[in-house]
């Protein structure tokens, strides 16, 4: 997942058209697990929330000690929950003009297919170095422990295409700030990040109004 990686954009919640803020890109969250009300702030939400939320599994301690890993593993064997956040997804995106979705490896290559095949775009693979043959634009980002890359294939994108960014979780945002640049260098417009889970000891906030309203509001130590 990459979450690791520290970015100094702020991306914030769009008002439900589906444009990227200027100091940053919306991103929108289905789960959040382990919230409590002092975490953030929850308007009505979809009761398929519950299902999804409840589907996944918390691994402590994998893959090294003091992680709390989210396992998708356990939503991916119930085809209706997994049909479920598919769905509301596509509910959110459909009619959005999206010509592409991105999927970040290798997780965001789950859920990225199946809603770029619902909605009538593309799909673009962002894989790690040497993942990919031929030619290939690649953008790097610090980790606490390094560096890390994404890399696509050059022409996957057409100047001014609007795409959308698929990724299994959100913490701080970096790897999801590395999609986005690798994409806005190609071109494109960016229309919004597009996440299963969102973490809330780093400041994510589902606002749910209606069951199309799956917004987070993610800001990197603010």
């Amino acid at each position: 997942m990459g979450e690791e990686a520290n970015c100094d954009a702020v991306m914030e919640a769009g008002n439900g058209n589906g444009k990227a803020k200027e100091n940053g890109h919306a991103t929108a969250v289905l789960a959040m697990p382990d919230v409590k009300a002092d975490d953030a702030v929850v308007a009505p939400a979809d009761p398929r929330l519950q299902g999804i939320s409840d589907a996944i599994r918390v691994v402590p301690h994998f893959p090294k000690q003091g992680i709390m890993f989210n396992d998708i593993t356990t939503l991916l064997l119930r085809p209706g929950v997994f049909k479920d956040a598919v769905d509301m997804f596509v509910e959110r995106y459909r009619g959005m003009g999206i010509a592409a979705v991105a999927g970040i490896e290798a997780r965001g290559f789950i859920f990225g297919p199946a809603i770029a095949l619902a909605i009538g775009a593309k799909f673009i693979p962002l894989r790690k170095p040497k993942k990919l043959p031929g030619e290939v634009i690649s953008e790097t980002y610090v980790l606490e422990y390094g560096t890390d890359c994404l890399e696509m294939h050059v022409g996957a994108i057409e100047p001014r295409e609007r795409v959308l960014i698929v990724d299994d979780l959100v913490a701080t945002g970096g790897t999801l700030c590395a999609a986005i640049n690798l994409m806005e260098r190609a071109g494109a417009d960016v229309v919004e990040c597009a996440c299963l889970i969102g973490l809330p000891k780093f400041k994510v906030f589902r606002l749910s109004t209606h069951e199309s309203d799956i917004l987070s509001k993610v800001s990197n130590g603010v």
